[in-house]
């Protein structure tokens, strides 16, 4: 569409991670496969914790919600990559790189409360392991899950709102793999410094008051642990929070290197990673973080396939 001088866009083209056919089939290949992995493995955990009554209890009801967050993070990425790799028309229209955003955006901020609400669980279960299970009523934790869900779709509408009132002139193509904030923001033809300062501000607020609730949960945590007299009691302690510390500093380490710096110091080839980490990466980690180490997921996981196998 014309607006004088300047065509203002309606669709992009997706160039992807690689533009060689031969490159193009391979990464296929390997994307299906994380895909599927992905997909398998987040929802095992989920039904593992939905079906086996020793898995009922807070720290494991907010581990499922992670692994549905997961499961939903990898399908707004994954199924329009592996579309462009064997497709040659990588369009993609304004609404539904919209669309794309917004969702991903609606994981991602859930996913920032969520983890600080795991913090919170850990918390109250070292420090306060008497009163854990009243403290952690049903009630309380569909709270806090319900209250992620809604500050991420408030976040979501905020970012995407902002993202898509500027105007989008010149090429149409977006050297990446998705619909993403940095590459969106170099193809304005508006001027971004207010847009930057909401986005700083958004980002900025929900990530940093994040981290300040993780922060302040795990400090407090290491006090309760150092005063455990017993180095076998020390380290039961510190085991039940390994997982979800390797989950915050996976997440919230890409999360702060793509949106923590201006967009004039964006690097394509360095973002690229960076996100590719974080929509692909990362869901496909954490239910093996969550289960590999963990006893009890995997006495469920064998006491399932036990009564799942066939009797002889």
């Amino acid at each position: 569409m014309d607006v004088g001088n300047r065509t203002v866009l309606t669709e992009f083209i997706l160039v992807g991670l690689s533009s060689d056919p031969r490159w193009q089939m391979m990464l296929f290949g390997i994307f299906l496969i994380l895909y599927l992995v992905t997909l398998s493995g987040n929802m095992t955990l989920v039904i593992l914790i939905r079906i086996d009554s020793h898995l009922h209890t807070p720290m494991y009801f907010f581990i499922g919600n992670l692994s549905f967050l997961d499961f939903w993070y990898t399908s707004v990425y994954t199924p329009k990559i592996l579309a462009n790799c064997v497709s040659d028309d990588k369009r993609i229209s304004l609404a539904g790189c919209g669309a794309q955003l917004f969702f991903s955006c609606v994981v991602a901020y859930t996913e920032c409360y969520l983890l600080a609400a795991m913090a919170y669980d850990r918390h109250v279960a070292i420090c306060n392991p008497l009163l854990y299970s009243s403290s952690m009523s049903d009630s309380l934790c569909t709270g806090l899950v319900a209250g992620s869900y809604v500050g991420g779709f408030l976040n979501a509408i905020a970012h995407t709102a902002n993202t898509f009132r500027l105007s989008f002139c010149g090429r149409n193509i977006i050297d990446h793999f998705f619909c993403d904030a940095p590459p969106l923001v170099k193809m304005s033809c508006t001027d971004t410094h207010v847009y930057e300062k909401v986005l700083l501000g958004v980002v900025g607020f929900t990530v940093l008051s994040s981290i300040l609730a993780i922060l302040i949960s795990y400090f407090n945590i290491l006090l309760a642990i150092l005063r455990i007299r017993t180095a076998s009691g020390r380290r039961k302690a510190f085991s039940t929070c390994a997982s979800h510390l390797i989950s915050v500093m996976l997440f919230y380490g890409s999360l702060l290197f793509m949106y923590s710096r201006p967009s004039s110091t964006y690097s394509l080839g360095r973002d690229k990673v960076a996100a590719l980490f974080y929509t692909v990466v990362n869901p496909l980690l954490n239910p093996l973080i969550y289960s590999v180490r963990n006893k009890d997921v995997k006495e469920a996981f064998w006491k399932t396939t036990q009564i799942i196998r066939p009797q002889r």
